[in-house]
């Protein structure tokens, strides 16, 4: 017969064929599709966005993304629309081979909450694939004695697709001698068995051709065809003779290349050549010839590749004896894999949310994945935890499939990251266990305030320091990361309201460090304190404050102020000291005071100059003056005595004191200023020159005060002389000023004042005099920003104007108060 071409056969079916879907709920978070197979790349299979109730844009939103249990991904997902398309052609016999059904897992993972479906494809098988028989011309050697109905199997043949696409049927060409039988494997494909029908006979013909066809269950079918030659030998009496029809074998799958999986025995009861028998594995598939191989003369058949339970469970193996006249006999090997536990479970990680905020909620999903033990018989049950002790937990989802969860709070500051190792084990026996690390990131939040290195700072700063001097500095570091450990500093105002500070004292908002922005003076201050803030640059900042206390050291800058004897310009003081005065007599004593503090402040005393160095001596420590020997009538009555105060800083500063001392016969004399005629001749001169000049300036400046009050007054008195009195005009005047100006509280000029000036009328002298101080009432502001109105409870009334009006004339002049 011919065999028709697979190509066109395959276009004809594929363009038959229709695409078949449809969408199941089998558990609560798997879809189910079905396609056929060889669709082409591209080809639509669902709108997963409908069939799993969202939102179109929600996919794009929520990052949807496909991910495989395998290595290799055969659909993509159209994110924009929903749709799943075949990413590339399908072929069901390389997918899944012999399996039937033929389903590809994969999983559909959603964003922002962590979310998966489970999709199951089943891909349905269409008859591309034609029987095919693996030796085209089997040769069969059959004696001519053979009886009538002995069966001769035949090899299968092989069609890779499944269910009514696969084998079916076996026909054989028109003879005389053979019939077909096809008979069914427990497992594997049908296979035919020639039945003798009519007797041979070499004589008559010696060969016989045959012509097998195998026909699959396709629309329409496709057939493969053998050529089986059939060679007529001659009489062998006996046909050997198995111990058993079938042999039954188990052997586990872990066994090694080599193994002994059964030995078949068979015996003939011919003599000479035709007794001896020859083993052999004929007529089987070529997987079973690539697995087990038989010892043609022990009958041993042993392992040739390892087995793999997993990939096959059982072997139905056909072997043969033939005895040295050709006859031969037949026997079936059923071999069963038994499982071993050899596969670990597999862990595949569809999806990580990393890096994760460090305030996530208890419960959030971290990761997503599904665990897979293909010794699922002898495995038992799968058991899944974390190594380490960890703020994370698994808790399954659902079948074989795992989440991975914050069951902690978690803290940037203390770990920054975790390496999940996630050990899936079986229970054996053996145990096999499979580690898969996942690397978690945490992310930071703004979750803490920077800390200073200190509850409070001291800070030294000496007195006469140049401006903007750098005195120290804070500093605090914020545990945060980025933005949210960036500190800056400010200093704030104290509680009081006192703003003062900020006169004194400048901040770097980058670094903290601290200036002096004036010159500091110990004798006006000598210490201060101010709060520094420490604010982060998070998005909700958070901040520290800390007290800072600046001390001001004292420098050597006052000299020693002399408070007795007197130092003011005049004659210089007198003391009085009786001749009968003995050796170490107090005479007097010199005070001074150092306005400075600490060593800048000790003073000592010393005689600097003396009419008689050798009559009088200083305590250096508290500068009494005593005498050091008896006064004698040669000593001269006035004594002049310089004395030096000296403090004791770096470099020391001082100053001299200068007295008189008179020696006197005794104390009821009268007290005797001593007289320098010269310095008092200069005094007078010099007094005498300044009254002068005085008396010339104030009688200058009285003239010319009469007279410009002289003009106001008759001015104001034409003007007004029927509407208004002068005094009523002045008091209108006063009330509402108009060329005032108010002082700042700290210049040198003081508030303006009005006095009242009374001049008596009809007078011909020029005689005037102050009455009162006048202020008018208005509201000025006071130093402290407080609003006050000066007393007017001073100013005349109404009445008291009345009355001297007719004999007074009055009128105001503003002079500045000093």
């Amino acid at each position: 017969m011919a065999v028709a071409s697979r190509k066109p056969l395959q276009n004809r079916q594929v363009a038959s064929l229709f695409l078949f879907l449809c969408v199941s709920v089998g558990d609560a978070a798997t879809i189910r599709y079905s396609v056929a197979e060889e669709m082409e790349s591209g080809s639509f299979v669902a709108n997963v966005a409908k069939d799993l109730g969202l939102e179109v844009g929600k996919l794009v939103a929520r990052g949807a993304r496909l991910v495989s249990e395998g290595n290799k991904l055969h659909f993509r997902l159209h994110r924009k629309t929903g749709d799943l398309f075949v990413k590339e052609k399908l072929d069901r016999e390389s997918l899944c081979g012999k399996a039937d059904p033929c389903v590809l897992h994969f999983e559909i993972v959603l964003g922002e909450p962590l979310q998966s479906f489970r999709v199951e494809v089943r891909v349905f098988d269409i008859n591309d694939n034609a029987p095919s028989f693996q030796n085209k011309e089997p040769l069969l050697k059959i004696p001519e004695s053979t009886p009538l109905g002995s069966r001769f199997p035949l090899q299968s043949a092989q069609d890779l697709d499944v269910g009514l696409n696969g084998l079916q049927n076996y026909t054989l060409s028109t003879n005389a001698y053979f019939h077909l039988h096809t008979r069914f494997r427990s497992h594997g494909p049908k296979y035919a068995e020639l039945v003798l029908d009519k007797p041979l006979d070499r004589e008559e013909q010696a060969e016989v051709n045959l012509t097998i066809t195998a026909v699959d269950g396709g629309s329409p079918p496709k057939s493969g065809t053998a050529h089986i030659r059939v060679v007529v030998l001659d009489v062998n009496d006996h046909v050997p003779q198995f111990s058993r029809l079938v042999y039954r074998a188990q052997i586990p799958e872990n066994s090694s290349n080599g193994s002994l999986v059964a030995t078949v025995t068979a015996t003939d009861l011919d003599e000479g050549t035709n007794k001896e028998i020859t083993y052999s594995l004929a007529q089987n598939p070529e997987a079973i010839l690539q697995t087990f191989q038989i010892d043609s003369h022990t009958g041993e058949v042993r392992l040739r590749e390892p087995l793999d339970f997993e990939a096959t469970e059982t072997y139905d193996i056909d072997v043969q004896a033939t005895d040295g006249g050709g006859l031969s006999a037949h026997s079936k090997v059923l071999v069963e894999v038994m499982d071993v536990n050899d596969n670990p479970p597999e862990v595949m990680v569809s999806s990580v949310s990393s890096p994760l905020p460090e305030d996530s909620p208890l419960q959030t999903v971290v990761a997503l994945f599904t665990i897979r033990d293909r010794d699922i018989r002898v495995g038992g049950k799968i058991t899944c935890f974390l190594r380490e002790d960890l703020p994370f937990v698994v808790k399954p989802t659902f079948r074989n499939s795992y989440s991975l969860v914050t069951d902690k709070s978690l803290d940037r500051e203390d770990v920054s990251g975790y390496n999940i190792t996630i050990v899936a084990m079986d229970t054996g026996p053996p145990n096999l266990s499979t580690e898969t690390v996942i690397e978690v990131l945490i992310s930071d939040i703004n979750d803490n305030p920077p800390m200073f290195q200190k509850d409070s700072y001291v800070l030294t700063v000496r007195e006469n320091n140049s401006p903007a001097v750098f005195i120290g500095k804070v500093h605090a570091e914020d545990l945060d990361l980025g933005e949210n450990a960036q500190v800056t500093y400010s200093l704030l105002p104290p509680k009081s309201g006192d703003l003062s500070v900020f006169a004194y004292i400048s901040i770097n908002s980058d670094n903290g460090k601290l200036y002096a922005l004036r010159t500091m003076d110990y004798e006006a201050i000598q210490d201060f304190q101010f709060v520094v803030k420490a604010t982060d640059g998070g998005f909700l900042t958070l901040s520290s404050q800390v007290i800072v206390r600046v001390v001001v050291l004292d420098d050597n800058d006052n000299r020693p102020m002399i408070l007795y004897p007197l130092q003011n310009g005049t004659l210089p003081c007198n003391d009085l000291v009786p001749r009968s005065a003995e050796a170490g007599y107090l005479v007097t004593k010199v005070v001074a005071v150092d306005g400075d503090s600490g060593q800048n402040s000790w003073l000592s005393y010393h005689l600097l100059k003396a009419t008689d160095l050798g009559l009088f001596s200083v305590q250096r420590q508290n500068g009494e003056i005593r005498t050091l020997r008896q006064i004698s009538e040669r000593d001269p009555m006035m004594q002049k005595l310089t004395i030096l105060v000296q403090d004791h800083g770096q470099p020391a500063l001082s100053t001299t004191a200068s007295l008189n001392i008179l020696l006197v016969d005794g104390f009821s004399e009268p007290y005797l200023r001593f007289w320098d005629p010269s310095k008092h001749s200069k005094k007078v001169n010099s007094t005498t020159k300044y009254l002068v000049i005085s008396l010339s300036v104030l009688s200058f400046l009285f003239l010319l005060s009469v007279t410009v009050i002289f003009i106001i007054h008759i001015y104001q008195k034409i003007k007004h002389r029927d509407t208004f009195t002068i005094q009523e005009h002045f008091y209108d005047d006063c009330n509402f000023p108009n060329n005032l100006v108010q002082g700042e509280g700290n210049g040198s000029l003081s508030r303006p004042c009005t006095y009242e000036i009374c001049s008596a009328t009809g007078t011909g002298n020029s005689e005037f005099r102050f009455l009162k101080r006048f202020m008018p009432n208005f509201p000025f502001p006071h130093a402290s920003g407080e609003v006050r109105t000066e007393d007017r409870s001073s100013l005349p009334t109404d009445s008291n104007r009345n009355r001297s009006r007719g004999s007074e004339d009055h009128t105001q002049v503003s002079d500045d108060y000093m």
